[in-house]
């Protein structure tokens, strides 16, 4: 359980450096939305992938 929340925090400090990259070196702003979107998207998908073993796979290949 440590390690599943370590990863998670993990997870959560390097979207928050993206995002503080993104904010430094992105020219439009367009174009940050658009990355922070993705940024937010993969870290999401990063957590959900941790806790799916918590949940079972019984009616989920």
């Amino acid at each position: 359980m440590l390690t599943l929340a370590i990863g998670i925090l993990i997870t959560v400090v390097i979207g928050a450096i993206l995002f503080w990259v993104i904010d430094k070196f992105a020219p439009e702003a367009r174009l940050a939305k658009l990355l922070k979107l993705l940024v937010v998207l993969l870290c999401l998908a990063s957590i959900v992938s941790r806790l799916y073993p918590l949940f079972g796979s019984s009616s989920i290949p």
